[in-house]
């Protein structure tokens, strides 16, 4: 059983809503998000949704980069 679903509260600082998924602090740092906390990062539904708006471009470009060296 995850500290998740256990009901840890968001990461982002200023929201106490309960958090949804954890991901590693550097990840989410990149994207702007002014969070708190050592190794994981915990976010709510809102924050995962802002994170997946700031890492689409990113993954896409590296999906294109994986795929150009495959072929």
């Amino acid at each position: 059983m995850g500290k998740v679903s256990k009901g840890v509260k968001c990461s982002v600082i200023g929201c106490e809503k309960e958090a949804t998924r954890s991901l590693p602090i550097n990840k989410v740092t990149k994207t702007g998000l002014k969070v708190q906390g050592t190794r994981r990062v915990y976010l709510c539904k809102d924050h995962y949704k802002e994170y997946k708006k700031a890492t689409k471009k990113e993954k896409m470009l590296d999906k294109w980069r994986y795929k150009s060296r495959i072929s």
